[in-house]
């Protein structure tokens, strides 16, 4: 049945988003207010989308789940202004039952857990950090969180596919004057929108250039259910692609393409997680997944999350010590 709004509320919600005028593509720019840029929501689906915060966690972690269409290539981006930390790894030694994990390392900023099912792209559940859309630890009512689909820092889409990022230093882009230009956020989401594979997913990035300016360079990890994965990085500005083998792959802060696998075990995190991986030959559940996870946090470590390539299942644990499941219906 569908909801029937007061119409004195559907007035109110029509004036708010009047409030934003509209940029030379025909997309709102955002008001004073703050007010959404993307979002390409009716005053109703707005409403629901709000309606759906709740506050589950004392990091503090919101969930909410978008209701309607957005436009993932314009609006809100992400610019940190200082190195991320995060540890990631695809464990796909059993392709049945392939893994996706991360730390996210990072400042102590509130957390969202989004769902998303656009109208024309994949389901995904994805972790934002929305002090990115300039939200405070007490974010309700805040309509720039309409924004929030623009900047998942990770996420697992229905077809089982997954990415994250990390910084990576040594990385730098050359522009290419014939493609458009996203954020090194935003292309996670044109990611999840947009593939079911890793090798859909390496599509996606090279349509694009990406705006690294004004925060720390960045590299990836890919990985779909099929149990491929892969890295992407900036060498000597171009991008580059590394694909796993042997049943898993990792990813720190440092550089992996071209670079042999002692130099990279230098890195204390990298080399732990990779001794973890290569003992067992690639095969770890969920549980195990966090228990290397847990071997490798950092003191600024925000959040450790798994995610399930074949199963949908998602595992969060926050730096306040709260744990959360979730399932994502898989296609």
């Amino acid at each position: 049945m569908r909801r029937i709004l007061p119409a004195a509320l559907v007035a109110l919600l029509l004036a708010l988003t009047s409030c934003a005028t509209p940029g030379p593509d025909g997309a709102p720019n955002s008001s004073p207010a703050g007010l959404s840029t993307a979002s390409r929501q009716d005053p109703v689906q707005a409403e629901r989308t709000m309606a759906s915060l709740r506050r589950v966690d004392d990091l503090p972690l919101y969930e909410m789940t978008y209701v309607g269409s957005y436009d993932a290539t314009v609006g809100t981006d992400a610019t940190p202004s200082s190195p991320f930390g995060c540890s990631l790894f695809v464990a796909a030694g059993d392709p049945g039952r392939t893994v996706f994990a991360r730390n996210f390392d990072w400042e102590a900023n509130p957390a969202l857990v989004l769902r998303t099912d656009p109208p024309d792209g994949h389901a995904s559940i994805s972790l934002v950090d929305i002090s990115y859309l300039g939200v405070g630890a007490d974010p309700t009512g805040d309509r720039r969180l309409l924004d929030a689909p623009l900047l998942p820092f990770d996420g697992m889409n229905e077809r089982g596919l997954a990415v994250g990022l990390a910084a990576d230093d040594a990385a730098t882009v050359r522009p290419d004057p014939g493609r458009p230009t996203v954020g090194s956020v935003r292309i996670l989401r044109l990611v999840l929108d947009r593939a079911a594979t890793v090798d859909e997913a390496v599509a996606v990035f090279t349509r694009y250039n990406l705006n690294m300016d004004g925060g720390p360079a960045l590299h990836y990890l890919l990985a779909d259910a099929t149990g491929a994965s892969a890295v992407i990085e900036f060498v000597d500005g171009e991008l580059r692609v590394e694909r796993g083998t042997g049943g898993w792959q990792a990813l720190t802060n440092v550089p992996v393409v071209g670079v042999p696998e002692q130099r990279r075990r230098a890195d204390r995190r990298y080399g732990l997680i990779a001794t973890a991986l290569t003992d067992s030959g690639g095969v770890l559940d969920a549980a195990a997944a966090h228990r290397v996870l847990a071997g490798v946090r950092q003191g600024h470590t925000r959040w450790s999350v798994t995610y399930g390539l074949r199963t949908g299942e998602v595992r969060l644990v926050t730096a306040s010590g709260g744990e959360r499941r979730y399932q994502l219906p898989m296609s």
